[in-house]
This record gives C-alpha cells, structure tokens and sequence, in this order.
C-alpha cells in the first residue's frame, strides 16, 4: 500500500485515525455490498433458494468466504459445475428480497459529504449491474462511475475494474483510494496501486500486510481530516 495513506492508533473517542500526505487524493472508489449497503439478508435468502433448487450441500458460510469475486468466479472456487443456471437462481431470488436490503448508517450523509468536498465518487463492485443500480438509486449519491461485471475486463482481485474506474475519471492511481471489505478488495486495490482502506463493519478480514481501516461509515471522513483528532470528536 502506498506511503500516501496511514493510520494511528485510535483516539479516545473511538475508531482509526486516517489521515492522508497530501492533497492530491480527490477520488473515492468504493464496493458495495458490506461497504455501502448490508445485502447479507439477502444473499443469505438466495443462497437457501440456491440450494434448494439445486441440491446443494454449500452453506452459506462457504460462498460468503468468496465474496467480492464475480459470480462465475466463485462458483469455480466451490467447486460448482454448470453455473449459469445457478446464477439465474441466485439472481431471481436476491430481486425478490431485496427489500431485505439496508444501507449502513451514515453512508449516504458521508458520501454527500465527500462529494460537497470535490470528491470523485465511484463505484466497483462485483455485483451484476441490474442488481447494483436499485441500491445505489436509493443512497442518492453523485456517483462519477460504476464498474459492475458487465463491463469489460477481468473481476475482482483483478485490478481491471479499478483502473476502468480510474480511467473513466481521468485519474492516476495515486489520485485516487479503495474501500472494501474483502481480501479480493484489498489485493485488487494493490494491483492496481491505489491506496486501500477496509472497512471494518464490512463482512471480511484483511490480509497481510495490515491496511488502514475505518471502523464506521463517519470514520471514513477522517480521511479528509490532516489535523489533530481531539477527545470526543465525533467524526
């Protein structure tokens, strides 16, 4: 991860400090599912649909371990043959629950926070675009660029979609920083030399070596801060 971004030990008030090296860092990528939205209702839901349709003996334990790869992908990684039809389960059953879905709290009034700040913002997210687009409607956020798996290139931990993303902006990777929640994220992120930070109320662990994490939604606002953090801050 690049020397741009780092993290201190965490102020009495709670949560990580972020602070950044420099004012270059104007854009903002981030995933979706277990960053912006808690869809775990919901793909727990599919996955039951899943293996009741097709007689699967994979708990929902066993996929949530591969999240943030496209679906083909984890399906290779369970092991599973004849994925299409399984997609078109999966995909069924998350649109009729995805009124299951909740965006987590504070994720809209920090993004507009960014965006008042001159941020960039985008998304990328494995998450097959007729799916992703409802959920982001409902954050009501400017967002500059999504890059789904139905564009063009290779998934995530791939650094195809980040540097699409990067691309589509007209901006250097060391413009920019990541927010995850999964290995694939951050390896992703490194791939493609820009700077991660994870989100820990996400749904997976980092890898080594250790990144900068944000431990809420607000935390995340300390990435414009560069001052002193004070006791009792709220953001």
């Amino acid at each position: 991860m690049s020397s741009r971004l780092a993290s201190s030990p965490a102020p009495t008030s709670g949560g990580t400090r972020l602070a950044l090296d420099t004012g270059a860092v104007r854009v903002l990528l981030l995933d979706l599912d277990g960053v912006l939205v808690d869809t775990r209702p919901v793909m727990e839901r599919a996955w039951r649909q899943v293996r009741e349709d097709h007689g699967l003996d994979v708990p929902f334990s066993e996929y949530e371990r591969h999240l943030g790869r496209p679906f083909a992908d984890i399906m290779q990684q369970l092991g599973l043959a004849d994925a299409e039809p399984i997609h078109q389960t999966y995909s069924k059953a998350s649109t009729a629950a995805s009124h299951l879905a909740r965006q987590f709290d504070g994720v809209a009034e920090v993004l507009h926070t960014f965006a008042a700040a001159d941020w960039r913002l985008g998304i990328v997210t494995s998450k097959p675009l007729a799916r992703a687009t409802p959920l982001l409607a409902q954050l009501g956020v400017p967002f500059a660029t999504v890059r789904t798996p139905n564009g063009v290139g290779r998934g995530k931990p791939a650094p195809d979609p980040i540097l699409l993303a990067l691309i589509d902006l007209g901006a250097d990777p060391a413009d920019a920083l990541y927010v995850g929640d999964m290995a694939v994220d951050q390896e992703a992120a490194r791939r493609a030399g820009v700077s991660y930070v994870h989100a820990g109320w996400g749904y997976g662990t980092p890898s080594p070596p250790a990144p900068a994490v944000a431990e809420s939604p607000k935390d995340l606002l300390r990435l414009m801060d560069t001052g002193p953090i004070l006791e009792g801050s709220l953001v």
